[in-house]
């Protein structure tokens, strides 16, 4: 229900009553073909919203070239003719389809439903009111957004970065963080807004490609890439990119007044007053929670923070204040693009625990026509061409590609679409494929490992076999490596397509494969994210086995006493274990650990070694690692031989046992950043920072006259976080930096510590003389981590975390199918954000899990009996040990040979044995020597 919004919800949990406000379109969706004419004729433009008002668009529009619904729309706050009847109506002349509907009108609608998610999104801080950073003056000063549009290729200059004012290159770029964040003063947002230092590196990189020599330079206060991999990118945006970073707040934009250069005044970390001229200044700019969002929270009686986000426990992160109505994304706040994904997740399995008793009662399944048999038919092939905006368009000559396609063997129907994966184009491919009576398609687009599922869908409402598909990738393989170059481009792309065309040719119909589920979990670990996840699993009916190698459930929170908004660990982790012991779906193994693992998704078997040499042989459907991490015990800053420098957690429990040591110190110092964020280990733990703001808040509470003291690298109290930070320094805890080539000097003098480090402040060496110095370890992965994941398949990354399958697309899942994980196990991160990953998990789960089969891609390799020898060489190659070797009898005598089998179901169709098969005994279908042979001809041709 698009231009749609939520007016009401009325009711409870499972019986809510919604109330939608439908406005009016002023265009008939079933009469819209989208073919533009309308918005051709429209006279009048008005700054487009999409492109961050860096170019116009017209009265009537679509807001982008792959919205879904692809219909049009009126403005009718700039269209002619709705505030002035009689007036204009060019595209209701305009318009063959009769689709303009001048008298539409808002309609109302009541909707009966059994829970709700709100996931409203974020509006970008608007820095036109602040009027020291000069936009809305400066034409170039532009928003990050902005820039965002100026670097796509579907942008208002196509990708080429120029200057607003004059339309002169770009050479030297300024980025300013924390605009819209971390400052009450001007905008009153005193959080962080987690996103926009990583944004500003990825922009900054992606300008220096797109304008080679480009001098780029990022001011920052912390540089906050606390998520997974982000710091190694840090480190290649400055070692490899060469983007400069320059720790200093800017507070205000100049310009020369006469060439449209923008003057920069600020202090360095020298202590030095600079000024420097740039081109351009990019506005990195925050999130906050729109108005109309806080509007329908107070309609909606739903609690919000002090920074106007929902209010939400750490212990149940996607619940709001009202029963049944949950929330995801940055409506509970700031955070990114994979963290969104999985609270998305996260609320999914919420609703799914709510609505439980009700699964499938209005459920329906999705249905297609009946399959067209084409065995027996000549190939009619359709070829497809993408311009994907100038994605592709703006280097291949996709005209030339489609008259080219049309000159091919067997090639009947050609056809150019502006955006082969936008819903419109997917149902006219499928009406052109009844029309025209073609059997087999040709798709000429972007990569087939994300549009492919796509296309076979397509297929499959046309009548066609979903697998009678190819793909011509002239996107990633073409446009993409070969920017500079399109006329050679335009003529790889002819190559690509007569290539895909060669192979459909002898493309067949293929069947999937339906194997049956066992509707079972098994869940690794028996921490928080272990625990949630085989609860909220099992309170949806399903039995679920939790494994834990010792003998206590909670794993590593057991270590801790407050979430970083205040919850009692220990309280909501008692409470967890009570109902998780308490849960008749849930059966426990204490002191046990996987020894061995077999099968495939839907049909998996582990096996558990108890304490006292007992096994176990488990049957489940799906399995979810959530084995935790450890903390590093560290040999720096002498803490094996000065008893009182101590790890956080070990202050932790001297502090609540008010050790004396602890009851007498007046002086100490936190250092951040032990064995995390160096060479080997170059990642952030994520939690210490806001863990030792936390600690040095309680000491200096209980009393003002200790002096405390942290030495950081950057202060990464991200999102919400930041209040503490802002508390801490109130309070008079002083924070020094520190760079990785100055670490702190950590000594014995007699009854002191003398912790030696540079002050960014003074710029000379001080020392502190301590009491106590607390390191703030890092998080390692479990050291058999990789052996745990050798035996489902399943990787570990270069730091030793678990590797999902996509950090966007698929942040939970594994590679191999009905795997997944949560947790520490994945990487480091606070209590909410593994419950909201442990949560996600078990939502991926249970949509395997609540079917009674589940059917796997046809793309399976297939032994060919005539040519197979049984060397075994497929046997050897195979990394899903799908293959095995057996005994056949030899027809017509009484000896025995060996032949290969092949489990379809644990076959991911990789092609390694066929690659390796010296007989031709093994083929994987849809890549038949045949079609290879025939794709080889086709690239060999001129």
């Amino acid at each position: 229900m698009t231009l749609s919004e939520v007016t009401g919800i009325a009711g409870s949990a499972g019986d809510f009553t919604v109330t939608v406000k439908e406005s009016p379109r002023y265009v008939d969706m079933d009469k819209c073909i989208a073919c533009g004419a309308c918005t051709e004729k429209c006279p009048k433009k008005v700054d487009s919203e999409y492109d961050a008002e860096t170019g116009k668009r017209k009265a009537i529009y679509v807001k982008y070239a792959q919205a879904v619904p692809l219909k049009y729309q009126i403005d009718p706050d700039s269209c002619i003719r709705l505030k002035k009847p009689g007036a204009c109506g060019f595209c209701e002349k305009v318009c063959d389809a009769g689709a303009i509907t001048f008298d539409d009108t808002e309609k109302i609608h009541e909707i009966e439903v059994g829970a709700v998610v709100l996931a409203p999104g974020f509006e970008a801080f608007d820095p036109t009111d602040s009027e020291v950073w000069g936009y809305g003056v400066y034409p170039n000063v532009i928003t990050s957004l902005q820039l965002e549009r100026y670097l796509s290729a579907s942008g208002p200059t196509e990708g080429h970065l120029v200057r607003p004012s004059d339309g002169k290159p770009v050479n030297k770029v300024a980025f300013l963080q924390c605009i819209g964040s971390r400052d009450e003063n001007l905008c009153g947002n005193g959080y962080c807004s987690s996103v926009c230092c990583m944004y500003a590196i990825k922009e900054a990189v992606i300008a220096k490609d797109h304008a080679p020599g480009l001098q780029t330079s990022i001011f920052y206060m912390d540089m906050r890439t606390h998520g997974k991999e982000f710091d190694q990118y840090l480190e290649r945006a400055k070692n490899d990119s060469g983007v400069r970073f320059v720790r200093c707040r800017v507070n205000g934009v100049e310009t020369d007044g006469v060439s449209g250069d923008l003057r920069l005044s600020y202090v360095n970390e020298e202590g030095r007053q600079i000024e420097e001229f740039y081109d351009m200044v990019v506005l990195s700019v925050g999130l906050q929670t729109p108005r109309h969002v806080l509007e329908l929270a107070r309609s909606s009686d739903i609690k919000l923070t002090a920074d106007n986000f929902a209010a939400t426990s750490d212990f149940a992160p996607v619940q709001t204040s009202r029963e049944g109505i949950f929330t995801c994304g940055a409506f509970a706040g700031p955070k990114d693009i994979p963290q969104s994904v999985v609270e998305g997740s996260a609320a999914a399995a919420a609703v799914s625990d709510l609505l439980a008793p009700a699964r499938f009662e209005l459920s329906t399944e999705a249905s297609f026509p009946e399959e067209k048999d084409i065995s027996l038919e000549t190939p009619r092939i359709g070829v497809f061409v993408c311009h994907c905006g100038s994605n592709i368009a703006g280097i291949v000559d996709v005209e030339a590609v489609e008259q080219y396609a049309e000159t091919l063997p067997d090639v009947v129907y050609v056809e150019r679409n502006l955006f082969s994966c936008s819903q419109d184009t997917q149902d006219m491919i499928a009406k052109r494929i009844r029309e025209q009576n073609l059997n087999r398609i040709v798709i000429a687009a972007c990569t087939p490992r994300t549009h492919e599922p796509l296309f076979r869908e397509t297929l499959k409402a046309a009548g066609l076999n979903e697998y009678l598909v190819e793909m011509a990738n002239i996107r990633n393989h073409d446009s993409w490596v070969h920017s500079g170059d399109p006329k050679a481009a335009t003529s790889k792309a002819k190559d690509l397509v007569r290539m895909a065309v060669a192979k459909v040719v002898y493309s067949s119909s293929l069947k999937p494969i339906s194997v049956p589920i066992t509707q079972k979990g098994l869940v690794i670990g028996g921490g928080v994210a272990g625990m949630t996840a085989a609860l909220n699993m099992a309170e949806q009916g399903f039995e679920v086995h939790l494994v834990e190698r010792t003998d206590t459930l909670g794993g590593n929170a057991l270590n801790l006493k407050h979430t970083w908004s205040g919850e009692h660990v220990p309280t909501e982790v008692s409470k967890l274990i009570d109902r998780v012991t308490a849960s008749k779906n849930i059966v426990i193994h204490r002191r046990s650990e996987v020894i061995d693992a077999e099968g495939f998704v839907g049909n998996f078997k582990t096996t558990l070694k108890a304490k006292n040499g007992a096994k176990t042989v488990i049957e489940h459907g799906a399995g979810i690692v959530a084995t935790g991490a450890e903390l590093y015990i560290p040999t720096e800053y002498n803490y094996n031989s000065i008893t009182r420098v101590v790890t956080s957690v070990q202050f932790d429990k001297l502090y609540e046992l008010k050790e004396i040591h602890v009851k007498k110190a007046r002086n100490f110092v936190f250092i951040q950043c032990v064995g995390s964020r160096e060479e080997g280990h170059m990642y952030c733990s994520k939690v210490c920072c806001t863990h030792s703001v936390q600690s040095a808040i309680a000491l200096k509470k209980e009393n003002a006259e200790r002096n405390v003291y942290i030495l950081y690298r950057d202060m990464r109290t991200y999102g919400q976080r930041e209040a503490l930070y802002k508390e801490a320094r109130k309070l008079g805890i002083i924070f020094i930096n520190y760079e990785l080539h100055g670490k702190p000097n950590v000594t014995e003098n007699g009854q002191v510590i003398d912790v030696e480090v540079w002050d960014h402040v003074l710029h000379r060496p001080m020392k502190i003389k301590a009491d106590m110095v607390i390191l703030a370890t890092a998080i390692r992965p479990k050291p058999d981590a990789a052996k745990l994941g050798q035996l489902y398949k399943v990787p570990v990354d270069g730091d030793g975390f678990f590797q999902e399958a996509h950090a966007k697309l698929r942040p939970v899942d594994f590679s191999t199918d009905g795997m997944f994980v949560a947790g520490l196990a994945h990487y480091p991160k606070p209590v909410d954000e593994s419950v909201a990953q442990a949560l996600a998990a078990s939502a991926r789960a249970v949509t395997l899990l609540s079917k009674m089969e589940v059917s796997l891609d046809a793309v399976k390799a297939t032994v060919d009996e005539d040519y197979c020898d049984g060397c075994a060489l497929c046997v050897d190659v195979c990394p899903y040990n799908a293959i095995t070797l057996v005994d056949r009898k030899v027809e017509g005598g009484s000896g025995e040979s060996k032949i290969i089998r092949i489990n379809k179901a644990q076959c991911k169709g990789c092609g390694l044995c066929q690659g390796t098969c010296p007989k031709r005994g093994v083929s994987v279908a849809g890549f038949t020597m045949e079609q290879v042979s025939a794709q080889i001809r086709a690239a060999l041709a001129t």
